[in-house]
C-alpha cells in the first residue's frame, strides 16, 4: 500500500510528482483542496458563478485538472498551477463548443460514455503552450544572467545593441574572432582577468585589422562571454556563424 507523504509545506510540483508515482490518497486530497481553484478557472471561461455541486462545467474542469496532474512535466519550467489552469480552461471551452454543436446531447454522462471529453488535441495544445512558456521563462532568465555578466565588463545590453556590427559578414567575422579567443587558454585568461581584449596578441591569431578589432571590441567580448558560459539559447543564435570554424 502506498502511503501519503507528509507534504503540507511541500511545493505542489513535488506533490504532483508523488501522485504520478502512485500516491492515490494524495491525489484525492489535491483534487479536494483545489476545487475552489478549479471553480474559479471554470467561472472565468463561463463568465458566471460556478456551483461545484450543480454545474456540469465544474465536473469537466475537475476531470481536466486530474488530467493535468498526470500530463504535467516539471522539467519544462513553468508552474503546475499555470499549466493546470490552461488545461482546465481549454477542456471547458471544448465542452461548451461540443454542446453548441450538439444541442440534443447535453448529458454529461452521455459525453463521458462516448469519451467525447478525451480530446488529445486539447492536452497536446496545452503541453505545447506549457513548453513555450517554460522556454520563454528560461530565455528571460538567461538574458538577465547575461546582462549581469556584461556589467562585470562595464558593458550593457543597450551598448551592445548599438555596438553590434550591422552587416552579417562583419558579425560573422567578429564571432569567429571571439571563438578563436575563447579557444586560446592564455588569451581567455587575459580577458577574464583584465576584462578587456588582448588586442596586440589577438592580432597575431586573426586576419583582422587592429581598427576592426577596436571597433567591434564590445561585440567580441559579449560573444566571448556567451561562449564561456552555459547560455543554451544565446549559443543557439551563434550556430550559423560558427559552423565554418568549429
Amino acid at each position: 500500500m502506498i502511503m501519503t507523504k507528509q507534504l503540507t509545506d511541500t511545493p505542489i510540483e513535488e506533490k504532483i510528482e508523488a501522485i504520478q508515482a502512485g500516491d492515490i490518497v494524495l491525489q484525492n486530497e489535491i483534487l479536494q483542496t483545489y476545487k475552489p481553484f478549479i471553480a474559479k478557472c471554470v467561472s472565468e471561461v463561463c463568465k458566471r458563478y460556478i456551483d461545484p455541486k450543480k454545474d456540469d462545467e465544474f465536473s469537466v474542469g475537475l476531470m481536466a485538472f486530474n488530467d493535468a496532474i498526470f500530463s504535467y512535466e516539471q522539467d519544462k519550467g513553468s508552474s503546475f498551477l499555470s499549466f493546470a489552469k490552461l488545461v482546465v480552461k481549454r477542456k471547458v471551452i471544448d465542452y461548451i463548443r461540443y454542446h453548441q454543436k450538439r444541442p440534443n446531447l447535453l448529458s454529461l454522462d452521455e459525453i463521458n460514455d462516448a469519451e467525447q471529453m478525451e480530446n488529445p488535441l486539447v492536452i497536446a495544445a496545452a503541453k505545447e503552450k506549457h513548453q513555450i512558456e517554460a522556454e520563454n521563462i528560461k530565455r528571460k532568465e538567461e538574458i538577465a544572467l547575461f546582462n549581469e555578466k556584461l556589467k562585470t565588463y562595464k558593458l550593457t545590453l543597450e551598448e551592445l545593441t548599438k555596438a553590434s556590427p550591422k552587416h552579417r559578414d562583419a558579425r560573422e567575422s567578429a564571432v569567429q574572432v571571439a571563438y578563436i579567443l575563447y579557444l586560446d587558454g592564455e588569451l581567455s585568461e587575459y580577458v577574464y582577468r583584465k576584462k578587456k581584449l588582448p588586442i596586440k596578441k589577438l592580432l597575431k591569431k586573426v586576419e583582422v585589422s587592429k581598427k576592426t578589432l577596436e571597433r567591434n571590441r564590445k561585440f567580441i567580448i559579449a560573444i566571448f562571454i556567451v561562449l564561456s558560459s552555459e547560455y543554451a539559447y544565446l549559443k543557439d543564435y551563434l550556430k550559423d556563424y560558427l559552423k565554418d570554424v568549429e
